[in-house]
């Protein structure tokens, strides 16, 4: 048995590793010792990657292309390909993902599983939104072939199905056409949520990608950074910035800590304010800034940490986000890495998609035990009685009655489950 954990490092529970073979996959997937999931890179936070005493598909082997039209952008590749990969070859080509998340660094099947979005759901939605066709293999070696004319609904149920309905294996993907690799970027330093929101809106029509860092300890009021960018032709004569930084060991104690975050979260807002204006970045830096930190989940120490992603309806959006800012001020609790954003008002692509038309915040916190545990029921409170979600790629710790209330689709994917499958997360959610 093989330790394996989630980018959280809550802890690294043993599995029965199977590492898939391109030739053996279904074999391997029917075979027992069941329950099974399917485990890429392990970027989520929480357990949903993860299947305590059981066995994990381990899908990293699967990382072929299998065909690539430079003419209409369709890309058809194996699962477990790193979206780093795909935009290394498809960037030069005038090609790219349409929707990626914060990190390059998960599987395509791990992006489908999840539903990832990215700074863009108002004009590309998510990932699902393009995806054309996936292979599932199910643990009664039944293979289903989806795709956005047959089998709808089992594309439906995959998509953002938390890897429960099967494991995929082959995926076709439409591709978006682009000029290059270079954005038009505008930073904007705000200083209330009002004007987060009247910046949110202003910037949809105009701007492709939008988003905020929020410090979530600056006051109810809500002051941060606001940045926005648009593809574009220009062709500067700098090179991208490719220097690696890398966390190289755990500290005894978490870095993000009474201590630090304050006067941590203070400098960066002011730093940011400095540099506001408009300018020309690579796409890389602008869309993943903490791929450039190897390992920076180590910070947290030992004890790893929480994240917490939750959507609120965009009615009760301005109270709900302040009454989690207050909520989080009072208990003395702080995250650094606070990030705030709107989703456009479009379908889920998936029956257990997380976006909505509202905005979103995610949290990282340290892991203090019940005390941390406190502030989350709290959090839990107003994001359900605003009629808001919380992101199961993100979590570790929801409880059943907050998931089945967010999730008004629960019953109808579950349709579709595979009852050889099974993870941390649907045996406390979902109970198997």
């Amino acid at each position: 048995m093989t330790p394996l954990s989630s980018w959280g490092r809550l802890e690294a529970p043993l599995h029965y590793a199977v590492p898939l073979s391109r030739e053996k996959a279904s074999e391997q997937i029917s075979g027992p010792p069941f329950p099974g999931i399917a485990y890429g890179m392990g970027r989520s936070y929480g357990d949903i990657c993860l299947n305590p005493r059981g066995t994990a598909w381990q899908t990293t082997d699967l990382n072929n292309f299998i065909s690539f039209d430079d003419k209409s952008g369709l890309l058809r590749c194996e699962a477990g390909l790193l979206l780093k990969d795909i935009q290394k070859v498809v960037v030069p080509r005038g090609w790219m993902l349409p929707v990626t998340p914060g990190t390059q660094l998960i599987t395509v099947g791990g992006a489908i599983a999840n539903d990832v979005h990215g700074k863009n759901h108002h004009r590309f939605g998510t990932f699902g939104d393009h995806v054309q066709y996936l292979r599932l293999v199910r643990t009664d070696s039944q293979i289903v072939e989806c795709s956005t004319t047959k089998n709808k609904d089992w594309l439906a149920a995959t998509v953002g199905g938390m890897g429960l309905t099967g494991v995929v294996l082959e995926v076709e993907i439409k591709l978006r056409a682009v000029d290059g690799p270079w954005l038009e970027t505008e930073t904007l330093p705000y200083h209330s949520l009002e004007e987060f929101f009247e910046l949110a809106d202003s910037s949809e029509a105009h701007w492709e990608n939008t988003v905020s860092w929020i410090d979530c300890l600056g006051g109810r009021q809500g002051r941060g950074i606001f940045m926005r960018g648009n593809p574009t032709t220009a062709s500067p004569d700098f090179p991208p910035q490719s220097k690696q930084l890398n966390m190289p060991f755990v500290p005894p104690v978490s870095l993000i800590n009474k201590l630090s975050l304050k006067p941590f979260n203070t400098a960066y807002f002011y730093l940011q304010t400095r540099k506001a204006g408009r300018g020309i970045s690579h796409y890389q830096p602008f869309f993943y800034p903490l791929d450039n930190i190897r390992n920076w989940n180590r910070m947290y120490g030992p004890k790893g940490f929480y994240q917490y992603q939750s959507v609120i309806p965009r009615i009760n959006g301005l109270d709900a986000t302040r009454a989690m800012l207050d909520a989080i001020q009072r208990s003395g609790e702080g995250s650094f890495l606070a990030v705030l954003k709107t989703f456009g008002k479009r379908p889920a692509a998936g029956m257990m998609s997380f976006p909505m038309h509202g905005v979103t915040l995610a949290l990282d916190f340290p892991n203090k035990g019940p005390h941390t545990h406190q502030l989350f029921k709290q959090l839990d409170a107003i994001v359900q009685e605003a009629g808001g979600r919380i992101y199961p790629a993100k979590d570790a710790r929801m409880p059943k009655e907050l998931f089945e209330s967010g999730y008004s689709r629960l019953d109808e994917f579950l349709q579709y489950r595979d009852l050889g499958i099974s993870s941390g997360l649907s045996r406390r959610l979902i109970g198997s």
